[in-house]
């Protein structure tokens, strides 16, 4: 059990380390390794103090025994001029620290999000999820808990080995020598604390062990609660429609719920815990005084010995103790690990699906021509199929009208186009270098100002504010051109209806070679609509136009039909009647 046990111990550091071997490998390896460096020197310089202060403290004590003035005063002044060094030490220690603890969480979350945002896993993960969740949570929190955890384990390590190392040699001098029951023991009072520290560390890891499980289980139900606190507040106005507050409060409620009762099984044990190190701490004050009673009252030891005996087996002891004492940040700390590395393997998982170019593909095609596809297969991310066999092409400048019931595939048509869904097989040939806008039904609008809104995806800077007042006033919203520099969740602050133009004034801005409208006119009243499709027809006469829409209006902005078709369990794609256009 206990080689087990080490056999454990062993591939999780391994783990780690590969977690944190990529920082440290990197172009910034330079200053990472400097600053480490410059923390390892202060940790040395630190614990060398401290043993000037055990030396001290056998001088100061045996000054007061003897009465000893002049040596009282010059062991105060020696006393300052130790605590400067210390704190000064101690400071830049901690300032260096948390230095590089930045540092190193900046690249691991650029190369998080990196890896997060490459070959669009962050959808994938969405359909996917890999067994994990919450990776907004794992890259804001757990990051920092995984780096900031990792530099003060690590510190604390080296810390207490150091000490351990240098007091070691001070407890077996200083202690000497006791007979019990006629067998001499050299240097008891190292032994007394080697057993007192391992029955300790033994006792912790029997009393708190379930923390670890626990920590995990209170990040992930956390994260939890904060996303549908979130969603919810995204949603305000449709909750507030449907008047959904009771049922929204009801699953809010239940969520904390589930952290309430985690909480309290966390309680229990840190309860436990604590008791038990709390108690653990104490008796470590006065064991040494105990220990060392018998030399000191039979006149073989001085008090200032005493004292420093005191000092040296609390310096060994706490050094022993480290496991004791860090045992809950350790079980947070290694909370944050798991799940970073469920993290990882989730991502990996997702880019090798991509890299084996597994299900449907979008190809681009070198030659100029249409967007075409030949028996593509559609299947839902459980496997079930969704289309069969479908066959179509979309030629440059060409108008069409998709149909068909809901739930028929249309809108998974139009993200396979997009090269965003990858369940099923088959191929669909794009032009090299066409460039396609697709605008969903609710568009997507990021939190800044209004140009980034309107602009998006390309930055702020590419279009001019001659061009974007057009584009907003062809799209009725002449009131927005005096807020293009206005900072707002404008999601929240436009209607429906006005999120929706704003899509179509995108379109106006990036004029496409292929625009896909998936209902991006839904929110518009009939007039509205048709003002926009006439629009898009005068202002983009060279681009492509494919429109998934449910009022027969729309149909007469497009020359041709293609119809998703119920055939028993299996959906085809059909040609339908062309339309007289507009």
């Amino acid at each position: 059990m206990n080689r087990q046990l080490f056999i454990d111990a062993g591939t999780f550091l391994g783990k780690v380390w590969e977690l944190a071997k990529p920082y440290w490998k990197s172009d910034e390896k330079g200053r990472a390794w400097g600053l480490l460096i410059a923390i390892i020197a202060l940790t040395l310089g630190l614990v060398y103090v401290d043993v000037l202060f055990n030396e001290w403290n056998r001088a100061f004590y045996n000054s007061l025994e003897q009465k000893n003035y002049q040596d009282f005063k010059d062991l105060l002044l020696w006393f300052s001029f130790l605590a400067v060094l210390f704190i000064a030490g101690a400071i830049y220690k901690l300032y260096l620290t948390q230095m590089l603890t930045m540092r190193w969480r900046a690249w691991l979350t650029n190369q998080y999000l990196q890896e997060w945002l490459d070959k669009q896993i962050y959808y994938r993960l969405q359909l996917d999820a890999h067994g994990t969740d919450n990776p907004d949570q794992r890259i804001a929190e757990d990051l920092r808990l995984f780096t900031a955890g990792t530099l003060q384990l690590g510190f604390g390590i080296l810390s207490s080995v150091v000490t351990l190392l240098s007091f070691m040699a001070i407890l077996w001098v200083v202690s000497g020598p006791i007979t019990l029951a006629g067998i001499t023991i050299p240097g008891y009072m190292l032994w007394a604390a080697i057993i007192y520290a391992v029955i300790g560390s033994v006792l912790t890891h029997y009393v708190g062990r379930p923390l670890i499980g626990l920590n995990f289980q209170q990040e992930r139900l956390e994260a939890d609660f904060r996303f549908n606190l979130v969603r919810l507040r995204e949603n305000a106005e449709g909750v507030a429609l449907y008047r959904g507050e009771d049922t929204e409060g009801k699953g809010l409620g239940t969520r904390f719920e589930r952290i309430r009762q985690n909480w309290w099984g966390l309680m229990h044990y840190t309860r436990k815990l604590t008791g038990f190190q709390s108690g653990y701490s104490q008796i470590a004050i006065i064991f040494p005084f105990i220990v060392a009673a018998p030399r000191y009252f039979s006149g073989v030891i001085t008090l200032g010995q005493v004292m420093q005996i005191a000092s040296a087996f609390g310096s060994v002891q706490n050094a022993l103790s480290w496991f004791v004492n860090s045992y809950d940040s350790l079980a947070s700390w290694k909370a944050s690990v798991d799940r970073l590395l469920t993290f990882q393997s989730a991502l990996d998982k997702t880019a090798e699906e991509v890299d084996r170019h597994e299900g449907v593909q979008v190809q681009e095609s070198p030659a100029p021509g249409n967007i075409h596809s030949q028996g593509l297969q559609l299947a839902l991310p459980n496997g079930q199929p969704l289309l069969s066999g479908a066959s179509f092409a979309i030629a440059p400048a060409e108008r069409v009208l998709l149909t068909g019931p809901s739930g028929s595939g249309k809108s998974t048509l139009f993200r396979a186009i997009a090269g965003i869904w990858p369940y099923g097989a088959g191929n669909v040939e794009v032009p090299a270098g066409a460039s396609r806008l697709f605008l969903p039904q609710k568009p997507y609008i990021p939190v800044g100002t209004l140009r980034d809104a309107v602009s998006f995806p390309e930055p702020a800077g590419k279009f001019s504010d001659e061009d974007i007042a057009r584009a907003l006033d062809d799209c009725q919203l002449s009131p927005f051109k005096s807020r293009l520099d206005e900072m707002q969740n404008w999601s929240l602050t436009l209607s429906g209806g006005e999120q929706q133009r704003l899509a179509l004034a995108r379109a106006l801005l990036h004029k496409p070679d292929y625009l896909f409208l998936d209902e991006a006119t839904s929110a518009q009243d009939e007039p509205t609509e048709a003002r926009l499709y006439t629009l898009l027809k005068e202002r983009l006469p060279d681009t492509a136009i494919v429109s998934i829409a449910h009022r027969s209006t729309v149909a007469a902005f497009h020359a041709r039909k293609l119809a998703l078709v119920q055939e028993g369990s299996a959906t085809r794609l059909a040609e339908g009647p062309a339309a007289q256009p507009a």
